[in-house]
């Protein structure tokens, strides 16, 4: 339906062209073939919209067709924000009603009254145009603000999850983990005392149950702390794998390069997921219109995740940022031995560097 309602308008702006040009009564092969010409030429002005406006050009001045020139150059307005590029379409367009094609209407001799005329004419689509170019730019705008703010109520809510697992995991270190010690240091002093061998063996192995106790424990307490997403330890967490439909999903262009080594934890490929994560919703946040390059690479002891942007190519917007999403990714990269750098680039477009140890990070 939309496809038949764009072909039908598409139909009906030719057609208005058409019979504005046959209105004027063009007579002689190079005025016929200018206004046949700059009505051909509409087919094409949303892919080539300037040398569009210049092929209407030679129809409006020799035969005074307007409308495929008001036509084109509306386009051009509702494409570009250049204001020397509108000013110099706008004064071409309007410089064509002094030409002979426009004298039956407007004599030499008014030549006030005519140039009144053509600039107001000309200056109509170009209003017109910009005025529907900042509708388009307010809606994305309003979209990315709306998408901002999403993603700061999930940034809150993960940061409150946080705090609560971090005050869990204190509970259990300052709590649990004092008890265990004394058991196992107990354990330990009764088996030097004593010289009954099943003594000294029973009491060895609660030592030994003690001081596994206290690695399960001190591994609890970093996966409570690394944990602060609204997702559940019951839910599946991403991988590597998944890399390539987050890429797919960001909403922006963006290029995956490179790859990670076989046999890393799930650990590491859940930090590199949501590095990447952050960086692109970034990229969208402050960068609208930049595009994103993420690159893998590894050698024998380090691994590094690069993700760079372009400079935004629309206005952007001064959005709130808490910034908990670079700190979150600071916390999960410290768990693992690593670090974050977030850096401007010289173009004007910024770059997320991770960087993670391989030794220990294996399968």
């Amino acid at each position: 339906m939309k496809r038949t309602n764009a072909l039908l308008a598409e139909a009906g702006l030719l057609a208005v062209a058409a019979v504005d040009a046959a209105f004027n009564q063009p007579t002689g092969i190079l005025a016929i073939g200018a206004a046949v010409l700059a009505v051909a030429a509409l087919v094409l002005r949303r892919r080539l919209p300037v040398p569009v406006f210049v092929l209407t050009l030679p129809a409006l001045a020799l035969v005074g067709s307007v409308i495929a020139t008001l036509i084109a150059l509306y386009v051009v307005a509702a494409r570009y924000s250049n204001r020397y590029l509108l000013t110099a379409c706008g004064t071409l367009a309007a410089a064509g009603y002094f030409f002979p094609g426009m004298d039956y209407q407007y004599p030499r001799a008014d030549l006030v009254l005519t140039g009144i005329y053509a600039t107001m004419t000309a200056a109509a689509p170009i209003f017109f145009g910009r005025l529907v170019h900042a509708r388009q730019e307010l809606a994305l705008r309003l979209a990315d603000i709306r998408q901002a703010r999403e993603h700061e109520r999930e940034l809150d809510a993960q940061a409150i999850l946080a705090k609560e697992r971090n005050q869990l995991a204190r509970e259990m270190h300052d709590v649990v983990s004092h008890q265990v010690s004394l058991i196992a240091v107990q354990a330990g002093a009764l088996g030097v005392s004593t010289t009954d061998p099943g003594v000294k063996a029973a009491a060895e192995n609660v030592r030994q149950l003690s001081v596994d106790t206290l690695d399960e424990l001190r591994h609890m307490v970093n996966l409570l702390r690394a944990s602060g997403s609204r997702t559940t330890g019951l839910t599946p967490q991403p991988t590597l794998s998944d890399l390539d439909r987050l890429v797919a999903g960001s909403g922006i262009e963006a290029r995956l390069t490179g790859a990670a080594p076989e046999g890393i934890d799930t650990a590491v490929q859940r930090t590199i997921y949501r590095t990447i994560q952050e960086a692109l919703t970034n990229v969208r946040k402050h960068a609208p219109g930049g595009t994103a390059t993420i690159e893998l690479a590894h050698d024998d002891t380090d691994l590094t995740v690069t993700v760079t942007n372009t400079p935004p190519t629309r206005p952007t917007l001064a959005l709130p940022s808490a910034r908990h999403g670079l700190v979150g990714i600071q916390e999960r990269a410290a768990l693992l031995g690593g670090t974050v750098a977030a850096t401007p680039t010289p173009d004007g477009g910024f770059r997320l560097r991770l960087r993670l140890p391989l030794t220990g990070h294996r399968r």
